[in-house]
């Protein structure tokens, strides 16, 4: 089973932005949980982070093209303004799991919508690394 993580805009920051809503995790740690998860799970994981929307629906294809069996995207900002991204999630033919650090319902209100929440299996927030983590179980069929 292959499975890709998405981080998106400004997550490249974790572990010095705003450590109240996203804690001291650096990005490096996350992935390494990730990749730590997935040994013991079975499964392969490949993580991608950008700062650029283009790429990041560029990599979204890719994952089409090569028939990945699940995606887990923190998309960050864009979450709430890219029907780019939305869109491009749309066109994968495997599941999608929506992951944030912080719990975007109980922040400003602008957070409050997704546009990625729609086509995803499922949404998983809240609970800063451990978010990621359990997305990544329920993909591998583990949760």
């Amino acid at each position: 089973m292959k499975l890709l993580v998405l981080h998106g805009v400004n997550l490249n920051m974790f572990g010095q932005r705003d450590p109240a809503h996203y804690g001291s995790a650096t990005l490096a740690d996350i992935d390494a949980a990730l990749h730590a998860l997935a040994a013991g799970l079975g499964v392969a994981v490949e993580c991608f982070q950008t700062n650029h929307e283009g790429a990041m629906c560029e990599r979204i294809h890719q994952a089409h093209r090569d028939a990945v069996d699940g995606v887990l995207i923190n998309a960050g900002a864009w979450t709430h303004t890219s029907l780019a991204i939305r869109d491009a999630l749309a066109i994968l033919a495997c599941p999608v799991v929506e992951v944030h650090m912080s719990n975007i319902h109980a922040r400003e209100p602008f957070r409050h919508h997704s546009y990625i929440a729609g086509i995803a299996r499922g949404q998983i927030c809240g609970f800063g690394v451990d978010s990621y983590l359990l997305g990544l179980r329920a993909l591998a069929g583990r949760g």
